[in-house]
């Protein structure tokens, strides 16, 4: 029987990028010496290496290692040897090394570079488990959503997160390829590959969204260690099937169904390390199986989740606006009010910013002192770059966003939040029906439904306040709000005008498609649904504020019989048209 073999393709650069050709690329370590090939033009050179049965890598902890391992030296004159031990070559599978030469100087020390690639994780079984995020809690919302960014380039430390070890900014498809190739095997399926990917890129895309080590003051974007993050082997060499994946799905991440941040994909081997989340082995038995890459995701992260795509730029924009203050209006700002609401749930000590409203006043300045005081920061009432990523990762912890289990970010809805409130409730949930019932009972009387304080608290007045709603409205007077309740509460105030806008709105400036969510996609759907009263094929929307699939069909509708590309997008073209016919059928200016 022929023997199985690996191929090893090396290319050589320069130190930015330029093609190196003529360079010695000494391969040894392999059973019959050792084998040397002169990198040609494009400074590409190519070994076929024998290997072990390819069966090894199918199973969990087999007798047999799954690859061989070689050793290369790198050689051309004017520049600095590279030595690259512990190469990993699979069995009919093709493993791509890249290697940035750098000019040689007088120094001494510099005569060499050496790289030391580890044995494969799941083969060593040496993946850590995963240590529970640090408690960001001491003894003692409504905004526009933040996008998913793709970008050109991520850092990443080579160690746990408090080492003192270098922080490295590599691209981030690169990181994502060298990711995979630390930690799962090439000769698994494809379809259990894309999964493993997919989640990889998840979690990533996580850690940059949540800003997670830069709202604790560290300078890089995500660490090496498996116990905090995933493997990381700086300048390894990257399987082509793995490769060629990436190419493909690298930003393409998983979201639970309506919420807008990237699942913290957790996952292990599952052979030897299990948790809450995916088995990498598992995805194999999957795979096998003809589970499609989404349906072995869901098989692990439940049937809420979905594929999303992340739009890529060159830099991932942070989310701190600048130094805020007493008289600032802003997004920024509201963004702020949010935040420091959710966070006064779990800390009773900090006041609620009433109303949250992109103002920085006296409310939003107490608020911030009560926080400062509470995480021992300056007392000062403004949001300097120190006191913003501190209510960020407070944020991020009490929402546990950096979590599997994450309590998830919502675009602002007035579907049910899935809980019943009652007496003892806090939050923003509660705000938003107190705000109604305030509305409410200006419009029926206070006689029908009594004022309510709005202060995001359920207490004995509101309780009294929906158990009269209740009775005008003939539900069961429980005095707490469920699901019937909520939507009652929503109805009543949408159907006496509340929550109406006297103005048009300008586009938005970006396009908004399926995914979308916010107040733009709720002004979208309101116009919309002004349109549907008299045409009778378009039938009316939940305004929820996201761009789901009826949505979308609304949209498309609309540019078919207005003579549009039916592309289901909402550009500036489609924009002025749905406002000026929202215009004509509502009078509104």
């Amino acid at each position: 029987m022929a023997e199985s073999r690996g191929t090893l393709e090396i290319t050589v650069l320069t130190a930015d990028g330029g093609v190196l050709e003529g360079a010695t690329v000494i391969l040894t370590g392999i059973s019959r010496g050792s084998m040397t090939e002169i990198s040609n033009g494009e400074g590409f050179a190519t070994f076929s290496v024998p290997t072990g049965s390819v069966t090894n890598g199918l199973t969990p902890n087999p007798r047999e290692r799954p690859y061989v391992t070689v050793d290369l030296r790198i050689i051309l004159r004017g520049f600095i040897t590279v030595s690259i031990i512990g190469e990993q070559i699979f069995p009919n599978q093709t493993t791509k090394q890249t290697v940035r030469m750098e000019v040689l100087t007088a120094t001494p020390n510099e005569l060499e570079k050496i790289i030391i690639i580890p044995e494969h994780q799941l083969y060593t079984n040496r993946k850590e488990v995963r240590l529970p995020e640090e408690d960001a809690l001491p003894a003692a919302v409504t905004e526009q959503p933040r996008q998913v960014i793709v970008p050109e380039s991520i850092r990443v430390h080579l160690g746990p997160p408090g080492a003192n070890v270098q922080t490295v900014t590599v691209p981030f498809i690169d990181y994502i390829k060298n990711v995979a190739s630390s930690e799962i095997y090439p000769n698994w399926p494809t379809n259990s590959l894309i999964a493993n990917v997919i989640a990889q890129v998840s979690l990533t895309l996580n850690r940059l969204y949540t800003e997670w080590y830069p709202s604790q003051g560290y300078n890089f974007d995500i660490t090496s260690s498996t116990a905090y993050d995933q493997y990381y082997v700086h300048e390894r060499g990257i399987f082509e099937a793995i490769d060629t994946v990436v190419d493909g799905y690298f930003t393409n991440y998983i979201s639970v169904k309506r919420r807008l941040e990237p699942l913290f994909a957790e996952y292990c081997d599952g052979a030897n390390t299990t948790c809450d989340g995916m088995s990498q082995w598992g995805t194999v038995s999957l795979a096998r199986k003809n589970y499609t890459p989404l349906q072995i995701l869901q098989y692990y992260y439940g049937n809420e989740i979905e594929l999303r795509t992340a739009r890529v730029q060159e830099v991932a924009p942070e989310s701190f606006p600048g130094e805020l203050e007493t008289g600032d209006v802003s997004e920024g700002v509201l963004r702020l009010q949010n935040r420091l609401n959710r966070i006064a749930i779990a800390f009773p000590a900090i006041p609620f910013v009433l109303p949250a409203d992109g103002r920085f006043g006296e409310a939003t300045a107490l608020a911030v002192r009560a926080f400062q005081r509470l995480f021992r920061l300056t007392e000062t009432g403004q949001v300097d770059r120190e006191t913003w990523y501190r209510i960020q990762y407070i944020y991020t912890a009490v929402k546990k966003l950096a979590e599997l289990g994450s309590e998830g970010e919502f675009p602002q809805t007035d579907t049910f939040p899935g809980r019943t409130l009652q007496s003892g409730s806090r939050g923003t949930e509660v705000l938003r029906i107190q705000r109604y019932l305030e509305y409410i009972s200006r419009e029926l009387g206070t006689d029908v439904v009594p004022a309510v304080e709005v202060d995001g608290v359920y207490g004995d007045g509101m309780a009294e306040a929906v158990r009269l709603f209740q009775n005008y409205y003939g539900l069961v007077q429980t005095g707490t709000v469920n699901e019937a309740t909520w939507n009652a509460i929503v109805t009543s105030f949408y159907a006496l005008g509340g929550g109406e806008t006297d103005t048009l709105r300008p586009y938005p400036g970006t396009p908004l498609r399926r995914g979308s969510a916010g107040e733009d996609v709720r002004w979208l759907q309101t116009m919309l649904n002004a349109v549907s009263t008299v045409d009778l094929d378009m039938p009316m929307l939940t305004v929820d504020g996201i761009f789901g699939p009826a949505t979308e069909g609304n949209v498309r509708r609309y540019q078919r019989n207005f003579g549009l590309a039916q592309d289901g997008i909402v550009g500036p073209l489609t924009w002025e048209s749905l406002t000026k016919e929202y215009a004509r059928i509502t009078g509104v200016s």
